[in-house]
C-alpha cells in the first residue's frame, strides 16, 4: 500500500500496475512510482463504473485483454480465480502446452524440493528451456521478486533470455530491480572477517573472549573443519598451536559422519570431555578450512542465509482461503483451543477465524475475535505450560499424563500453525532442544545449563569437581541407585573418567529421558511442513525459537502503522510526540502496551501483520483498537496533553482489565 500524503490519495501497487485503463506516463520519481495523480484519479473514476466479474462489487480496474471479452475483476478476485495478469481472465489465460512427457512419476519442483505432478496447470509451470525441470507458480513468484530481472533464470541451466519470456507469458512478475541480496547493505563482507573469539562456555582469560596474543597460551585457535569458531589454547587446554581442535557443531558431524562410515574409535585429540560440554556454538561465518569439502560447504551456504520472513511467507502459501471458524471459550482458553484443533472438521490449511463464545451467555452471541490475538495468548500458555522445563531457555519436560494425552504432538501442532498462519513464534527454546529438532538429538551435546532439576545438576557438579579417583568412587556409590536406574554406571579407572560420566548424565536426563515426549513433538511440529522447513534452514530459523523479539521502539511503531487518508495533521504530530514520549519512560504505557492494544500481539511477527496496523483519526474521546483489522483510532484534540492522557487512562486501564480477566479465567 502506496500512500501520497500531499494527494491524500492511498493505493495498492499491484492494483496500479495491473490496472487496465493507466499507463506509467511520468518519470519514477513523479506522482506514485511514474503514475500521474491525475491518471490514478481519472482510472479510479473509471473501475468505479466496472463491476467485478467475481465478487460483483464496483472498482474492477482490471480487464481482459481477450477480443469480446468483457469480464473485469479486482486484484484480489484475479487471483483467486487464478487469472493471469498481463492482463488474461480465467477463461483466456494461456497455457502450456506438452506435446510428450515421459515423466509420468512426480518430480521435485527444482527451488523447493517438493515433489509435484508434471502436469502444467495453473500452479505448475515447466522450463522452457529444461524439459525436466518443473516448478510451483509460488516459488517462482517469490524466486522472481527476490532475484529481480538480472537475476532471474532458470534453476537449472541458468538461461534468462527464453525463461524470461515464457514465465512472463504465464503471469510471472518480474520486477526491474537489482537481487535482493545485492541491495543488502555490507553485502558479504563477513568473508573478509577473520575470525578472532573464543567460545568456550567458560572462558579463563581475564582480559576477555577476544583477547589474542600470538605464541602465547591466549592466542586463539580456530576450528579446524570450519574456521568460524575459536578458544584459547588455554581454555581448551591445548599444549601448542600444532594440536588440532574441533568446535562442538563440527565435531558431532565428525562423530555421526566416523558412526556412518564404522569406525570404532574419535580420532584422538586431547580435549576433555569438560572442554566439550563447556563450549557453546557461535554464529557461523563462512568456512575458511581448505579443500573440496569446504567450497562445497561454500557452495550450499547461500541456502542458510534465506530471510525468516521470506520462507514464512513461502510456508503461508498453503492456506486457502477457505475460512474455518474456531470456537473460544476464554473461560477455558486451553481446552477449548484444544478442542478446536482436534476437530475432525479443523484442516490447518484452511484460514482461521477467531470466535469468542461465553458459557454464561444464554443468548448464545458471538464475538469475532483476532487471529493473531489468539496465537499471541496460545504461545504464552504453551510457554508457562507443564510441557516445557526451564527458567528462559527450556526444554522439554517429562509428563506422563501429557504424553497419555498426546499434547507433546499438540503443542508441536500449535507452534506450526503459528508460524504459518502469520501468528508469533515460540521464542523460549533452548538451543539443545533446537538442535535435536534441526540436526536430531544423535548430533546434538547438552550442557549443564539444559538441567532444570536442581539434584541433578548438583550431582554432575560434584562428579565434575571430583580431585582423585577415591572420591569419584565414593560419589558412585552415593548415587548408585540413581545410576544405575538410568543406566550410567561404569567402571572407573582413571580420574578422567569422571567427564564421560557426567557426559552420560546430561544426555540421558535432557535428551534420552524425554525421547518420548520429543518425538511427539516433533510430529506435530511437522505440519504444514514446518519441521523440514527447519532442517533445511535452521540458521534461518534458529532466532525466532530461541530468542525473543527485539525491542520496540518509537520508529519501528511509527513504520509500522500506516495513515488513513485525509487524516487529522495535528492529531499524527500528536501521535509521534507520544510515541517519543513512551520511549523516553515519560509515560506509564510501554510500548507492547500500544501494540498489544492495536493488535492484541505484543511483538512483531516474523512473517509480519497481516492486514497492516493502521491508524485514523476521528472525533472521540478516548483511543480505540481494533484488534481484528489492527486498526487503531486516534482521539483528535486540541492539546497534546489532552491527547496524552486520553492515551495513557484508555491503554493502561484496557489492559489491566484485559489482564485481571484472563487471570481470573486462568
Amino acid at each position: 500500500k502506496k500512500t501520497n500524503e500531499k494527494w491524500n490519495l492511498t493505493v495498492h501497487y499491484y492494483c496500479l500496475l495491473m490496472s487496465s485503463g493507466i499507463w506509467q506516463r511520468g518519470k519514477e520519481e513523479e506522482g506514485v512510482y511514474g503514475f500521474l495523480i491525475e491518471d490514478i484519479r481519472k482510472e479510479v473514476t473509471r473501475a468505479s463504473k466496472l463491476k467485478c466479474s467475481v465478487c460483483k462489487k464496483t472498482g474492477a480496474s482490471i480487464g481482459c485483454v481477450a477480443p469480446r471479452c468483457k469480464r473485469s475483476y479486482h486484484f484480489p478476485c484475479g487471483l483467486q480465480r487464478e487469472c493471469i495478469f498481463q492482463s488474461f481472465c480465467w477463461k483466456h489465460r494461456p497455457v502450456q502446452i506438452i506435446t510428450s512427457n515421459n515423466c509420468r512419476d512426480s518430480l521435485l519442483c527444482t527451488i523447493c524440493l517438493e515433489f509435484i505432478e508434471p502436469i502444467p496447470t495453473y500452479s505448475v509451470l515447466r522450463s522452457p528451456c529444461c524439459k525436466n525441470a518443473w516448478f510451483h507458480r509460488d516459488c517462482l513468484q517469490v524466486q522472481a521478486i527476490n532475484a529481480g530481472v538480472f537475476f532471474f533464470r532458470c534453476t537449472l541451466c541458468n538461461n534468462s533470455d527464453i525463461f524470461q519470456k515464457e514465465m512472463l507469458r504465464m503471469g510471472i512478475h518480474i520486477p526491474e530491480k537489482d537481487a535482493s541480496w545485492e541491495l543488502e547493505e555490507n553485502a558479504y563482507q563477513e568473508l573478509l572477517q577473520h575470525y578472532e573469539h573464543c567460545d568456550v562456555r567458560r572462558c579463563r582469560c581475564k582480559e576477555g573472549r577476544d583477547y589474542n596474543v600470538p605464541d602465547s597460551k591466549w592466542e586463539i585457535k580456530r576450528c579446524q573443519c570450519c574456521g568460524s569458531s575459536g578458544t584459547h589454547l588455554a581454555c581448551s587446554s591445548l599444549q601448542s598451536w600444532e594440536q588440532n581442535w574441533e568446535c562442538c557443531e563440527c565435531r558431532s558431524i565428525l562423530y555421526s559422519e566416523f558412526q556412518k562410515a564404522k569406525k570404532h574409535a574419535l580420532p584422538n585429540t586431547n580435549v576433555g570431555i569438560n572442554d566439550c560440554l563447556l563450549e557453546e556454538s557461535s554464529p557461523k561465518l563462512p568456512r575458511q578450512s581448505p579443500g573440496d569439502q569446504c567450497k562445497d560447504l561454500l557452495r550450499q551456504g547461500s541456502k542458510f542465509r534465506r530471510d525468516i520472513s521470506t520462507l514464512i511467507i513461502e510456508l503461508g502459501f498453503q492456506v486457502k482461503k477457505r475460512p474455518k471458524k474456531v470456537f473460544i471459550n476464554k473461560a477455558n482458553f486451553w481446552n477449548s483451543a484444544l478442542d478446536g484443533f482436534r476437530n475432525q472438521n479443523f484442516n490447518p490449511s484452511y484460514t482461521i477465524e477467531i470466535v469468542y463464545v461465553n458459557e454464561n451467555d444464554h443468548f448464545g452471541r458471538e464475538q469475532p475475535g483476532s487471529k493473531q490475538e489468539f496465537l499471541s495468548l496460545l504461545m504464552q500458555q504453551l510457554e508457562n505450560s507443564s510441557l516445557f522445563e526451564g527458567s528462559l531457555s527450556k526444554n522439554l519436560s517429562l509428563n506422563s499424563q501429557a504424553l497419555k494425552e498426546n499434547l507433546y504432538y499438540e503443542a508441536g501442532k500449535m507452534v506450526a500453525i503459528s508460524l504459518v498462519h502469520g501468528g508469533p513464534s515460540p521464542g523460549f527454546f533452548s538451543q539443545t532442544l533446537f538442535n535435536c529438532l534441526a540436526y536430531g538429538p544423535e548430533n546434538t551435546q547438552p550442557i549443564l545449563d539444559d538441567v532444570s532439576d536442581f539434584d541433578v545438576a548438583q550431582i554432575m557438579i560434584r562428579i565434575n569437581t571430583a580431585a582423585t579417583v577415591d572420591d569419584l568412587n565414593s560419589l558412585i556409590n552415593d548415587y548408585y541407585k540413581y545410576l544405575e536406574f538410568i543406566g550410567c554406571l561404569r567402571l572407573i579407572t582413571s580420574i578422567s573418567d569422571k567427564y564421560m560420566l557426567a557426559k552420560d548424565i546430561l544426555v540421558y536426563h535432557v535428551i534420552k529421558r524425554v525421547q518420548a515426549p520429543f518425538e511427539s513433538f516433533k510430529q506435530g511440529l511437522k505440519t504444514l511442513g514446518v519441521l523440514e522447513k527447519i532442517q533445511t534452514y535452521p540458521e534461518a530459523f534458529f532466532h525466532i525459537f530461541c530468542h525473543k523479539p527485539e525491542n520496540l521502539s518509537a520508529k519501528i511503531l511509527s513504520d509500522l502503522f500506516t495513515v488513513h487518508t485525509l487524516s487529522d495533521v495535528q492529531t499524527l504530530g500528536f501521535w509521534n510526540s507520544y510515541l517519543q514520549a513512551v520511549e523516553d519512560g515519560k509515560s506509564t504505557v510501554t510500548m507492547e502496551d500500544i501494540l498489544i492494544f492495536a493488535t492484541g500481539c505484543k511483538s512483531i511477527p516474523p512473517a509480519g501483520f497481516k492486514p497492516n496496523p493502521s491508524i485514523e483519526c476521528l472525533h472521540m474521546d478516548f483511543p480505540v483498537g481494533n484488534k481484528c483489522d489492527n486498526c487503531l483510532a486516534l482521539p483528535i484534540t486540541s492539546t497534546y496533553k489532552e491527547f496524552q492522557e486520553s492515551m495513557d487512562f484508555a491503554i493502561k486501564n484496557t489492559l489491566r482489565l484485559e489482564k485481571e480477566e484472563n487471570s481470573h479465567f486462568i
